[in-house]
């Protein structure tokens, strides 16, 4: 089982999840599935990954998960559990070890609402890439990022700390993260120009050891765009 390499369509199944860890279900590129990467790793918990082919996904990952979408975790008694938030918050609840969601409910809530507003910012971070291949004009929408994240540096300056929810890393920064670390290889670098906060979280976030286990170079990832650019994703590029 000691392969990055994806799972596609005809591939054996893995067999099933060793009694002492979880397996996660991921694509190494997917910002999605990075987050649950990101989740496992800051806690520390065992598991196996395995990668899947996102254009020919095997029929055995279908069965285990009917919408074939990644990050999905499995465990050693086969209960199967997928969406990324949901993913995330499941591992908080059954690894206690080193909570990264607040112990109130109306703590949780908050984190809870600031991903559903965070929710209506991911979209840019694709159609902005795409329509600008298309030699579309992309100012308006760029110009609607930027307001979007001049409301996540209102936040940062009203809380006057390091990240989202206090001076340590929470669940909410480890959920928003992901699409950070890309920003650079999709152009929209210069969006962060006037929010010196949000920019600052940024440097703080690079800092953390769970980010630096996570992240792939930025060579890393222009090579794979540029493959999903052409319409031939190279899920296994660098291995």
């Amino acid at each position: 089982m000691a392969t990055e390499k994806c799972f596609a369509k005809g591939s054996p199944s893995p067999g099933p999840v060793p009694k002492d860890r979880l397996r996660l279900y991921s694509m190494r590129f997917c910002p999605f599935a990075q987050r649950t990467r990101l989740v496992l790793n800051a806690k520390g918990i065992k598991h196996d990954t395995i990668n899947i082919h996102l254009k020919e996904k095997p029929d055995w990952f279908l069965e285990k998960n009917p919408l074939g979408l990644v990050p999905t975790l499995e465990t050693p008694a086969g209960e199967v559990i997928y969406e990324s938030p949901i993913t995330c918050e499941y591992l908080d609840e059954a690894y206690p070890e080193k909570k990264l969601l607040p112990s109130s409910p109306f703590g949780k809530a908050q984190q809870r609402m600031m991903l559903e507003h965070f929710s209506k910012v991911i979209p840019y971070f694709y159609k902005i890439p795409t329509a600008r291949r298309n030699g579309e004009d992309v100012s308006g929408q760029e110009a609607e990022l930027k307001e979007k994240f001049a409301k996540l540096n209102e936040h940062l300056e009203k809380k006057k700390t390091k990240f989202f929810e206090g001076d340590t890393i929470t669940m909410i920064d480890y959920m928003m993260w992901p699409f950070f670390e890309r920003i650079e290889v999709l152009e929209l670098k210069h969006c962060l120009d006037h929010t010196p906060e949000l920019k600052k979280w940024t440097e703080h976030m690079l800092e953390d050891p769970t980010v630096k286990n996570t992240m792939y170079s930025l060579d890393t990832y222009k090579a794979f765009y540029k493959s999903v650019a052409e319409g031939k994703p190279d899920y296994d590029y660098g291995l």
